[in-house]
C-alpha cells in the first residue's frame, strides 16, 4: 500500500482519519497542556506549527478516537471538552489598516453566532471578552484559546512602520483579552514566526511562557534525526534506490539539505518537515521550502539597512536581540534568525552569545538565489544560466571571462541599490560566487592586511582587490605591497591576482588587471 506523507496537510483531523503519517508529538503537548496555561511558541513558516495547533484543538474537543495509538492515548484519562477559540491569521493578505479589522470583525461574527453577542460591545478587543466569558458559562468549562500566526499582519507591514503601528495598537487591544479574562481560560496558546517586542503586542501579555528557546520543547515542531528513522526508514531506502546511491549516501543527502536546525543551544537537530516530506512524496531532492514562500521583506529590510550579505555566516549575537524584535530597530538579524533562514551554531557561555549561521543546503542556497536579482542588473529567469557559465569560466581560469560576465550584473543598477557603493558590490560579489559553490571569504585577514576577497577551486586561488573610484593598478599594486599572495605560497594551486576599479559614474566595473 502506497503511504500517504501529509505535504501541506494541516488539520490533525484529516490527516488521522485519512491514513497519513503522522510523527507522534503528542507526548510533548501533554507535558505542555499539564504544566502551564498561557504559551508562545515562534518557529520558521512550514514547520508544523499550524497541525499542532490543530492537534491541540481535536484534544481539548475530547476527540479521542483520533488519538488511537499515539502517546496521548495512555497519558489523558479524562478527555474533558472545552469551547475551543481558533484563529489563523495567516489566510489574509494585510497591506491596509482594514484588511485586519475585516480578519478580526469576520472571526468574531463567527464566534458570536455559536456563543452570542452583547449589543453593548463595540470594539474588537471587547466583543472578544464577551465572547471568552460567554463560552465558558455556556458550555460550563472554561476556554481553550489558540491563535495561529499572531503576527502574520506585523511581519507584512515591517518596512511600513504608520501601518505596523495601526496593526499593533490593534492587536496589542485584542490579544489584551486573554489577561482581562484570565478566569475564563483554560489554556492558550499563540505561535508565530517571529516575536515582537517592548511596545509592541506582547507588552501587556507578560504572562505568556515563551518556549521558542526552550530546550524540552526544542522537539515539538519539526523532525528529528531519530523520528527520521523511526518513522521513515523505508522511505530512505526507496530514496536510496530510486537515485541510485546507497542508503548512508540517501542520509546524508538528506542531512546536508534540510537538517540543521536548533533553536536553542545544545538542542537536537531538527529537519524541516515540509521538505522531507515533500522529497520523499517525490522521490527527489529540491528546494520545497524555499519554493513555498519568497522572503522579499528580509531582503527589503537588508537593503533599507545597507546590511552586508557575507556577514549572514558568522553573526554571533546576544539572546535578548533573538528571542525579540523591535519593531522600531535597524537590525535585520532578529527577523532573519526567527524567519528559519539562520539558526544557532554555537554559544558562549562566558560571554552568553549565540553564533549563528545557515542550518543548510537548502536554505544558503535558495536564499542567495533570490537575492541576487535583487541585488544585481540580472533577471530571476536569466540567473540560473549565468552562474552556470560562471561555473565554468572560474574553474577554467578564465579571469576576463567570468569578468566580462560580472560586470553586465552590475550595469545599471539601480541607484537607490547603489547608495553605499562598496557594500553592494561587495554583496553582489559575494552572492555570484557562494551561489557557484566556491569557498569565499570577503575581507580575508592575513598577517599584512585583509584581503577584500578571496575565492578558491580545485585549481586556483583568485586573490581580489577592489577600489572605488580610484584604478585597477592601484588595486594591484596594494596586493603586492601587502603581499596578500605570499599568504597562499604554500598551496599547490596556482594564485591569480587580479585588481577591479568600480566607477561611481558607471555604478559598474571600469577596468580590471590581472597578473
Amino acid at each position: 500500500m502506497n503511504r500517504l506523507y501529509p505535504v501541506g496537510i494541516q488539520n490533525f483531523e484529516d490527516l488521522r482519519s485519512r491514513g497519513y503519517i503522522y510523527v507522534d508529538k503528542t507526548s510533548l503537548l501533554y507535558t505542555l497542556v499539564q504544566t502551564g496555561k498561557y504559551y508562545f511558541l515562534s518557529r520558521p513558516r512550514r514547520f508544523g506549527k499550524s497541525l499542532m495547533i490543530s492537534t491541540l484543538e481535536a484534544y481539548f474537543l475530547g476527540k479521542r478516537e483520533l488519538f488511537k495509538g499515539l502517546a496521548m492515548e495512555s497519558l489523558e484519562k479524562d478527555w474533558a471538552v472545552h469551547p475551543v477559540l481558533h484563529m489563523d491569521l495567516n489566510t489574509e493578505k494585510y497591506d491596509t489598516e482594514a484588511s485586519l479589522e475585516n480578519k478580526l470583525e469576520l472571526t468574531l461574527k463567527q464566534w458570536e453566532a455559536e456563543y452570542g453577542h452583547n449589543p453593548d460591545e463595540y470594539s474588537v478587543a471587547t466583543r472578544f471578552e464577551g465572547v471568552i466569558r460567554r463560552a465558558a458559562k455556556k458550555m460550563g468549562q472554561k476556554v481553550v484559546i489558540l491563535i495561529d500566526e499572531y503576527d502574520k499582519p506585523m511581519l507584512q507591514a515591517i518596512t511600513n512602520p504608520e501601518l505596523q503601528t495601526k496593526f499593533r495598537n490593534t492587536l496589542k487591544a485584542f490579544y489584551g483579552a486573554l489577561k482581562s479574562c484570565d478566569g475564563s481560560i483554560h489554556f492558550a496558546m499563540l505561535t508565530g514566526v517571529t516575536k515582537f517586542s517592548k511596545v509592541s503586542v506582547f507588552s501587556d501579555l507578560n504572562n505568556l511562557r515563551d518556549i521558542s528557546m526552550v530546550n524540552q520543547y526544542s522537539e515539538i515542531c519539526g523532525i528529528s534525526d531519530a523520528e527520521l528513522h523511526q518513522y521513515f526508514d523505508e522511505d530512505i531506502h526507496s530514496l536510496a534506490d530510486k537515485l541510485s546511491i546507497d542508503y548512508t549516501k540517501a542520509c546524508g543527502l538528506l542531512k546536508e539539505n534540510y537538517d540543521g536546525y536548533h533553536f536553542c543551544y545544545n538542542s537536537v537537530g531538527m529537519y524541516n518537515p515540509f521538505s522531507l516530506l515533500s522529497t520523499f512524496a517525490n522521490m527527489q531532492i529540491g528546494s520545497y521550502w524555499f519554493e513555498t514562500g519568497t522572503p522579499t521583506y528580509l531582503v527589503e529590510l537588508m537593503k533599507l539597512h545597507h546590511y552586508p550579505v557575507e556577514e549572514i555566516e558568522h553573526i554571533v549575537t546576544s539572546g535578548p536581540v533573538l528571542d525579540s524584535i523591535d519593531a522600531a530597530s535597524t537590525d535585520p538579524v532578529p527577523v532573519i534568525y526567527q524567519s528559519g533562514y539562520l539558526t544557532i551554531k554555537d554559544y558562549n557561555a562566558e560571554f552568553e552569545n549565540y553564533t549563528l549561521g545557515f542550518p543548510n543546503r537548502e536554505v544558503e542556497q535558495g536564499f542567495l538565489r533570490f537575492l541576487l536579482p535583487h541585488y544585481a542588473s540580472v533577471s530571476v529567469s536569466k540567473s540560473p544560466y549565468e552562474i552556470q557559465c560562471f561555473v565554468g569560466e572560474v574553474r577554467k581560469g578564465d579571469v576576463d571571462g567570468f569578468l566580462s560576465r560580472l560586470q553586465t550584473f552590475f550595469d545599471d543598477t539601480p541607484y537607490e541599490l547603489a547608495r553605499d557603493r562598496e557594500v553592494h558590490y561587495q554583496n553582489i560579489l559575494y552572492i555570484v560566487f557562494k551561489l557557484m559553490g566556491f569557498h569565499t571569504e570577503v575581507e580575508y585577514r592575513t598577517s599584512r592586511g585583509r584581503v577584500d576577497l578571496v575565492l578558491k577551486t580545485s585549481d586556483y586561488i583568485y586573490v581580489m582587490e577592489f577600489k572605488l573610484n580610484g584604478t585597477a593598478e592601484e588595486a594591484m599594486q596594494q596586493i603586492d605591497e601587502k603581499g596578500y599572495a605570499s599568504a597562499f605560497a604554500s598551496d599547490s594551486r596556482k594564485v591569480i591576482k587580479v585588481g577591479i576599479n568600480f566607477s561611481d559614474e558607471t555604478r559598474s566595473i571600469e577596468r580590471w588587471i590581472v597578473a
